[in-house]
C-alpha cells in the first residue's frame, strides 16, 4: 500500500513540527521531489536546493520558527525552505513576473528574516540578530546557515572571527556541499558529533576548564588549548575551534538519524558563545541528471524532470550570447599575446572564462567568491607586468568597489574589468541587476569605459581593452543573446573617446550607450514615420566621451535624447557636465536622460523589465515628443 503523501498536509513549519521523527524521512523525499518538479516548470537553482533538503526539514522540525530565525547565506538553497513555510502553492511562479523571488527576501515571508543572493552575508547577518535579540532580552534562536560556495568570501571569515570573540549564542550550520572541507563522514563521526554536541560533554567541560582556572594562567592556557586541539584531532575543525567557534562535525546531512539528534543537542545547549555545525551535503542529491552534471544543476532553464533534458533550447541559427563572443574573443586575443590571464571570482560558466580555461588553464584563475581578492589579484597581476582581465558580473563587481578606487585607478595599473550581466537580467531581480557599474566606475578618474551595443562592437572592446596599457579600463554588455550581427574577422582596437553615426537625419539625436541601441533605432523608425528626421549614433565610450560627436549632435538637432541601462549618475551625468561647461543648454536645446527609475524593479523577463523602465521604442518615442511639445 502507497504511503499517504505527508507533504500536502505541512501548510506552515508547525505543520512539521507535529510529525514523528520517523516521518521525516518521507517529507524529506517529497521535498526533493517536489522541488525537482517545480524548478522544471520554472528553470531556476536546482542542485544546491536538493542538497538541503534534509537539512532544511530538520531545522523547521527542531527549531520555531518563524520565531527562531534561519538565515540563509545565497538564495541559490531556499527552494525547499520556501516550500515547508506557506509557499507551496505559489513554488511553480518561482523567478517568473509577480511570482516568488528565487532568493530569500523580507517583504515576501516572515521566515525570511534576511535577504539574500550576494555570498558570504549570512554570518554577520545573524551575529547582527543574536546581538540585537540580546540587547532586547529576547532568547529566541538564531541560525546561520551557510554554503555553496559562501565559505570562499571573506567576509564569512570576518564574521566567524568578530563572532568567536564574543559570548553572544549563535548557530553557524556549514553547509559543505563540495566535500573541500570535510574529512570522510560516517557512523563514528555521527557518533562523535552527538557525543561533542551533548549536554553532559559542555558541562563537564565547563567543569574542567573552570576547574583550571585555579591553576596559573599558563597552566589554565595550556588545558583549554589541550581540549581544543584534542577534539579538533577527532573532527578536523582545528581552523574554526582558532576563530573562537565551538565545532560540531562534520555530520551526513543527508542521514536525518545523524542530523537530528546533533542539532536538538545544538539547539538545547545553554553555553553561551558561538557552535558551528559542519554538514557534509551532495550538491544535487537525489537527482541523477543533476548529480552527474558539471556544475551539480545550479542553474538549469525548464527541463524534463524523467531524463533532465531542457525542454526548450535556441535554434542553430540563433546568435551566440554575449558571454560566449566575449570568451571566443579573448581566447582569440590570448593566442596572439601570452601575457594576457583571465580571472573569474565563482562564476567560470557564467562569465565565460571556463571556455577561456579549456584552451589556456594555466591563465585561467577562478578565485572563489571573493571579488575583492579579485581585483587586487588582478592588480598585481598589471603591476607585473601581466594583461589581466576580471570577467565580473556588474553587480558582484560592486562589492569590490574600494579595491577598484586604491588598488587599481589610483595606481593606474591596467587591469581590464569584462563588465557581464550589465543592465535587466530577468529572472534573478533585484539583486543581480547590473544598475550601478556606470555611475560607480564613471566617478573615478582616467577609467576608460566601454558599452558594447551589439556582439560585434564587443569583439573590438576587447581588443581594444587588450591595447590600453597604461590605464584600467571596463566594457559592458548584456546578459543573453546578441542581436544577430556579423562578427567581425579582425578586429580593430577603437579609438579611444571616439563613437559612431549608425543613422543620419536633422532634428532630432538619439545617442546609445550600451545595449540599448536597437531601442534607438527602431524609435528613429516610428519618428521618422511621424516626420521627424531622427540621428541615431553609438556613444561607445562613457569615458573619455566624445566631446565633438556630442556637441555637434547638440548643435544640429532640436532635441538631444540619451538612452542607457543603467542608473542616474551614469552616462547622462557625463554628457549634462560637458554641455553646461560649453553653455549648449542657453541656446535652448531640448535635452532628455533616459536611465533606470529610480527604484528597483522584481524579476521579470528582461524584455518586461526594460518596458517598466521606459527604455523601450516607445517610450523613448514617447519622451522625443514631450520634449518637441514642451519647447514648442
Amino acid at each position: 500500500m502507497p504511503e499517504t503523501p505527508l507533504l500536502d498536509t505541512i501548510l506552515e513549519p508547525s505543520d512539521l513540527r507535529a510529525l514523528e521523527p520517523n516521518q521525516l524521512r518521507q517529507v524529506a523525499d517529497e521535498l526533493r521531489a517536489e522541488t525537482i518538479d517545480a524548478v522544471s516548470v520554472t528553470g531556476g537553482h536546482l542542485g544546491a536546493g536538493l542538497g538541503v533538503v534534509e537539512l532544511t526539514v530538520a531545522l523547521h522540525y527542531l527549531f520555531d520558527t518563524p520565531a527562531d530565525r534561519i538565515i540563509w547565506d545565497v538564495g541559490h538553497q531556499v527552494y525547499p525552505h520556501k516550500i515547508l513555510t506557506g509557499r507551496r502553492a505559489r513554488i511553480r511562479t518561482l523567478r517568473q513576473g509577480g511570482g516568488l523571488s528565487g532568493f530569500t527576501k523580507r517583504s515576501e515571508s516572515e521566515y525570511d528574516p534576511f535577504g539574500a543572493a550576494h555570498a558570504s552575508t549570512s554570518i554577520s547577518s545573524a551575529l547582527g540578530f543574536s546581538v540585537a535579540r540580546d540587547l532586547q532580552g529576547k532568547d529566541h534562536r538564531v541560525i546561520a546557515v551557510i554554503g555553496d560556495g559562501a565559505m570562499t568570501g571573506g567576509m564569512a571569515f570576518e564574521g566567524l572571527n568578530n563572532a568567536g570573540a564574543m559570548a553572544n549564542k549563535l548557530i553557524v550550520i556549514l553547509n559543505d556541499n563540495e566535500m573541500s572541507i570535510a574529512p570522510p563522514v560516517g557512523a563514528l563521526s555521527a557518533y562523535l558529533s552527538r557525543l561533542i554536541s551533548s549536554k553532559s560533554y559542555r558541562s563537564l567541560r565547563d567543569f574542567g576548564l573552570q576547574m583550571s582556572k585555579r591553576f596559573p594562567d599558563t597552566l589554565h592556557r595550556s588545558a583549554r588549548r589541550a581540549e581544543s586541539y584534542a577534539r579538533s584531532l577527532l573532527t578536523g575543525g582545528t581552523l574554526f575551534e582558532q576563530l573562537g567557534m565551538f565545532y560540531v562535525g562534520p555530520i551526513d546531512g543527508h542521514n536525518l538519524d545523524h542530523l537530528v539528534p546533533v542539532l536538538r543537542n545544538v539547539r538545547d545547549d545553554e553555553a553561551q558563545g558561538p557552535i558551528l555545525v559542519h554538514v557534509a551535503t551532495q550538491k544535487g542529491k537525489g537527482y541523477a541528471p543533476a548529480e552527474h552534471s558539471d556544475d551539480k544543476g545550479h542553474g538549469v532553464g525548464k527541463f524534463d524532470v524523467v531524463s533532465g533534458a531542457p525542454k526548450t533550447s535556441a535554434g542553430s541559427n540563433a546568435p551566440p550570447s554575449y558571454t560566449r563572443v566575449f570568451a571566443d574573443a579573448l581566447i582569440e586575443e590570448a593566442r596572439r599575446d601570452d601575457r594576457i590571464v583571465a580571472i573569474t571570482a565563482a562564476m567560470p560558466s557564467g562569465t565565460g572564462v571556463d571556455r577561456f580555461g579549456d584552451v589556456f588553464p594555466d591563465r585561467t584563475f577562478d578565485v572563489g567568491l571573493s571579488e575583492q581578492h579579485a581585483v587586487t589579484f588582478a592588480a598585481g597581476l598589471a603591476a607585473e607586468g601581466m594583461r589581466p582581465f576580471a570577467a565580473i558580473y556588474s553587480t558582484f563587481l560592486q562589492r569590490a568597489f574600494d579595491q577598484i578606487v586604491h588598488d587599481v585607478a589610483i595606481q593606474r595599473l591596467p587591469v581590464r574589468f569584462a563588465i557581464d550581466r550589465a543592465g535587466y537580467v530577468g529572472a534573478d531581480g533585484q539583486t543581480h541587476c547590473g544598475a550601478f557599474d556606470i555611475a560607480y566606475l564613471g566617478c573615478l578618474p582616467d577609467v576608460v569605459l566601454m558599452a558594447a551595443a551589439d556582439e560585434a562592437e564587443l569583439v573590438h572592446m576587447v581588443t581594444t581593452a587588450v591595447a590600453i596599457d597604461d590605464r584600467p579600463c571596463a566594457f559592458r554588455y548584456p546578459r543573453g543573446s546578441g542581436v544577430g550581427v556579423t562578427l567581425p574577422e579582425s578586429p580593430e582596437a577603437l579609438p579611444l573617446g571616439r563613437g559612431r553615426i549608425v543613422r543620419e537625419g536633422t532634428q532630432i539625436a538619439l545617442l546609445s550607450y550600451g545595449a540599448r541601441l536597437q531601442d534607438c533605432l527602431k524609435a528613429a523608425e516610428e519618428l521618422e514615420a511621424s516626420g521627424l528626421s531622427t540621428t541615431v549614433a553609438d556613444a561607445r565610450f562613457a569615458k573619455p566621451l566624445d566631446e565633438d560627436l556630442i556637441k555637434r549632435l547638440a548643435a544640429h538637432h532640436q532635441a538631444l535624447v540619451t538612452v542607457e541601462e543603467g542608473s542616474i549618475g551614469g552616462f547622462a551625468s557625463q554628457v549634462m557636465h560637458l554641455l553646461i561647461r560649453e553653455g549648449v543648454f542657453d541656446s535652448g536645446l531640448a535635452f532628455r536622460p533616459m536611465v533606470m527609475p529610480d527604484q528597483f524593479l522584481d524579476h521579470d523577463t528582461p524584455a518586461a523589465q526594460v518596458q517598466r523602465a521606459g527604455l523601450d521604442s516607445a517610450h523613448i518615442v514617447t519622451i522625443v515628443q514631450e520634449a518637441l511639445n514642451r519647447t514648442g
